[in-house]
């Protein structure tokens, strides 16, 4: 039991240390590639690296985090109810949107799995890249995927979107508020919907929806999952 205090206890001032040294980082030089998810990531495999921290005793004490996360599942609900009035009136844009880039983002990923002859399990862990990371876990795990794989993809695809998808916007010419926030909201989950929100009301609005429905949509879908993953 003490042991289990103490590595608790390390996990979580080792965790928010790193977190809120890469926060303060990005928060100076403002660059999206500096995102503390991801940094701060890199920092303390680092550190366990480096002061030869066994990777067993970080994760007996970082079943507060995981708790956590499963909480996260049930506030997603909250911006979703404040947001009521709004999706009401735009729910034609949000369903089609979202169902959309959901569903190219479920075959691009089947596509390529069988492209490159993946396994059962990489794809189970891989086609949930798109979906905010608390539900990408829950089904991941419920398809027999690899959740460390699912977590790797959905931080990565997240990233990708979060760097591109500005210019994307600008270069293709996409000026609407709603699209924009869809697209954020979708393909790069909660840092989509929050860079969303610096743009506006509207935007931070529908990458929030999106965030959520993206997942709601894949909640849906998860009874014909596992046919898709043995095609």
């Amino acid at each position: 039991m003490i042991d289990f205090i103490g590595n608790t206890l390390f996990t979580v001032i080792l965790t928010i240390i790193c977190y809120v040294f890469t926060f303060k980082l990005n928060k100076k030089y403002k660059k999206d590639w500096l995102n503390p998810l991801y940094t701060a990531t890199i920092l303390l495999i680092l550190l366990l690296l480096v002061f030869h921290v066994d990777i067993g005793t970080y994760q007996q004490g970082s079943i507060i985090f995981t708790q956590l996360l499963k909480l996260a599942v049930v506030s997603l609900a909250v911006p979703l109810f404040k947001q009521w009035s709004f999706l009401k009136e735009n729910y034609q844009k949000i369903c089609s949107g979202v169902f959309g880039g959901t569903i190219i983002g479920i075959v691009s990923v089947v596509g390529l799995a069988q492209l490159f002859h993946l396994k059962e399990q990489l794809l189970a862990s891989l086609i949930l890249k798109s979906v905010t990371l608390p539900i990408a876990l829950t089904i991941s795990s419920d398809l027999g995927g690899l959740t460390s794989i699912t977590v790797l993809f959905v931080i990565f695809s997240a990233l990708i979107s979060l760097t591109i998808g500005p210019s994307l916007f600008k270069h293709l010419g996409i000026r609407s508020k709603g699209s924009r926030g869809l697209a954020m909201g979708t393909s790069a989950q909660m840092l989509g919907a929050n860079r969303s929100l610096i743009w506006g009301e509207e935007e931070g609005a529908m990458g929030s929806v999106a965030m959520i429905a993206s997942g709601l949509i894949f909640s849906l879908l998860l009874p014909i999952l596992p046919f898709l993953l043995k095609i």
